[in-house]
């Protein structure tokens, strides 16, 4: 019948209740009875290794009272189905699930660049794409696409903003274009006042504000192109 809790069966050795191994314990499987779960209990931490023929260790899991560390040459997290959910390697880390959620209030950090063909915000959130202390790039080979169909678009910096074609166009499409804030050009008092300017160009690219007359008066106010 076995010695106390300890029973040998025809599958081999029963344990009733908790034990406890003083020494190493060297088994094929381990399971609890059925409709119970198993349990290891450790002052410190358990460790589990994978061995290979020369007892050399290929994969470790030690889970301590600080931290679970995982060592080996990948890592995955799989559904029930097998559906991939989390994969990481020396090459990459991969994502598998239908969205990737970060709920800290400072966002995501990416060091170096961020490659994906897709950036956009939750149903009715405003998408911000911002640096602080450096500077943004986006590109692509192909071209980059702003869009936002239900609200604004506003695009800000503190020093320089510019919009730059090497072989193509740049196309202003819109019922409204506005530039509230160029600078007035001067105008002489004996010529005939409207209500109406035209725009002028340095030859430094700079636009200005003319106030229109019977001819072009962008000549008189070459000042603002200093």
């Amino acid at each position: 019948d076995g010695m106390g809790n300890l029973r040998i069966t025809e599958k081999g050795l029963k344990l009733e209740g908790d034990s406890e191994f003083l020494q190493p314990l060297y088994a094929k499987e381990i399971q609890s009875r059925p409709g119970n779960a198993l349990y290891f209990k450790s002052a410190r931490n358990v460790t589990v290794n994978i061995l290979n023929e020369q007892t050399k260790v290929l994969t470790q899991l030690i889970t301590g009272p600080k931290a679970v560390e995982a060592y080996g040459k990948k890592f995955e997290v799989k559904t029930v189905s097998g559906k991939l959910l989390f994969s990481a390697d020396n090459n990459e880390v991969v994502v598998g699930a239908e969205r990737l959620r970060v709920l800290g209030a400072e966002g995501t950090v990416f060091p170096k660049s961020i490659e994906t063909p897709n950036v956009r915000a939750d149903p009715f959130k405003e998408l911000r794409l911002e640096s602080p202390t450096r500077s943004l790039v986006m590109e692509a080979p192909k071209g980059v696409e702003i869009n936002a169909e239900a609200g604004n678009m506003e695009a800000t910096c503190r020093t320089e903003l510019r919009l730059e074609s090497k072989d193509g166009e740049i196309k202003l499409d819109a019922a409204k274009i506005k530039l509230p804030r160029l600078p007035h050009g001067s105008y002489t008092p004996t010529g005939t006042r409207q209500k109406v300017f035209e725009i002028c160009v340095c030859a430094n690219g700079r636009l200005f504000l003319s106030q229109a007359g019977t001819g072009s008066t962008c000549q008189i106010n070459t000042s603002v192109c200093l």
